[in-house]
């Protein structure tokens, strides 16, 4: 059984755009091939909603790593993230962290505040300072109570 000439261009051509659809999905979602040329430091959350593996990690709104580990510390009942920071930023080591939403229904993304520390964080440290997630829950409820959550279920 032959192939008619114009039905091998049209399969190479479906081909080569289902190669450039793959290229383009990878590059602007920032996905790579090696979680190497990272390095690893860890937060506690009271809340991390919102937060998934992946999330961006972002200073000054420039998107400088991404969540590479979620988890629950059954002692405290507090979040771990683990969030992987490229090489180039050294962060200092009084920087503080934060869930942060990109407005009112947008998606949720990871915050860094550069301190002023001479020191930088190392692979592997700890932020000791960080702000939980905000609930729209929360805040819709204690607008419509006039009060805080804690009073309103009560």
């Amino acid at each position: 059984m032959g192939y008619r000439t114009w039905e091998v261009v049209l399969g190479a051509a479906v081909m080569v755009v289902a190669v450039a659809f793959v290229a383009f999905a990878l590059r602007s979602t920032g996905t790579t091939w090696t979680q190497g040329g990272s390095y690893p430091l860890h937060a506690t959350f009271r809340s991390a909603e919102g937060v998934r593996m992946g999330t961006d990690v972002r200073l000054a709104g420039v998107k400088i790593g991404s969540v590479g580990g979620l988890s629950l510390d059954p002692q405290s009942f507090r979040a771990q993230v683990t969030v992987n920071i490229d090489p180039a930023i050294q962060l200092p080591r009084d920087s503080s962290i934060q869930v942060a939403s990109e407005g009112l229904l947008g998606g949720t993304f990871i915050e860094i505040l550069p301190g002023g520390d001479f020191d930088n964080l190392a692979a592997g440290e700890s932020f000791q300072d960080t702000q939980s997630a905000v609930s729209l829950v929360t805040l819709l409820l204690r607008f419509v109570t006039g009060s805080s959550s804690e009073e309103a279920v009560q």
